[in-house]
């Protein structure tokens, strides 16, 4: 019996210093010398593709394409704006409150939030359906509403009738593959489609 408790005291003494070690943060800061990341990758053979927060992602991703481009005006380049449009872009995929109503021949989608998704929601569904309107096979509006803004998609062909009520506002705001280029215009200083 004596050896089973000096056995199991044993483990308990081990296994609490392991998860001591674990969480203690003495090498923490090791880790953290960001000049070292790049030898460490080159000797592991292993490269990470997400850098973490997808905001940060897209501006880490313009900023490399930035410092690769010879021509880039740096005194045009505005990240400030295109954080804010990230801001913008996470806020109405998050606090946007959406309710769609199914036409027959398409949707129309109210929007609304707090102060600052209203605000959001006027900046971005206005600019995003000019893009929308570019795709002949629908019809695109939008209006403000007196608590937001309104967007109303339609078309006379079925299929694409069920792909805007498939797609529904979200899908139809991230549709028109342009928010990578659009994003690279506002980090050189060009006002994209304003917003």
């Amino acid at each position: 019996m004596r050896t089973k408790i000096i056995l199991t005291a044993t483990v308990l003494i081990g296994g609490a210093a392991f998860a001591l070690e674990q969480t203690s943060h003495t090498g923490h800061s090791d880790g953290m010398d960001h000049s070292a990341h790049g030898q460490e990758q080159a000797l592991s053979g292993a490269a990470l593709s997400e850098p973490g927060q997808g905001a940060f992602a897209a501006l880490s991703e313009v900023v490399r394409v930035l410092d690769a481009d010879p021509n880039t005006d740096w005194a045009q380049v505005d990240l400030v704006g295109l954080r804010a449009h990230l801001v913008d872009m996470d806020r109405l995929v998050m606090d946007a409150v959406v309710m769609e109503t199914e036409l027959t021949d398409g949707i129309s989608a109210n929007a609304t939030g707090d102060a600052d998704t209203i605000a959001t929601l006027r900046r971005m569904v206005p600019a995003h359906a000019a893009q929308l309107a570019r795709d002949n096979r629908w019809t695109v509006a939008d209006s403000e509403t007196s608590d937001g803004i309104e967007l109303r998609v339609t078309s006379d062909i079925p299929d694409v009738v069920a792909r805007i009520k498939g797609l529904g506002f979200f899908g139809l705001m991230a549709s028109q593959d342009h928010h990578r280029e659009h994003h690279l215009m506002m980090a050189r200083g060009i006002d994209a489609h304003g917003h």
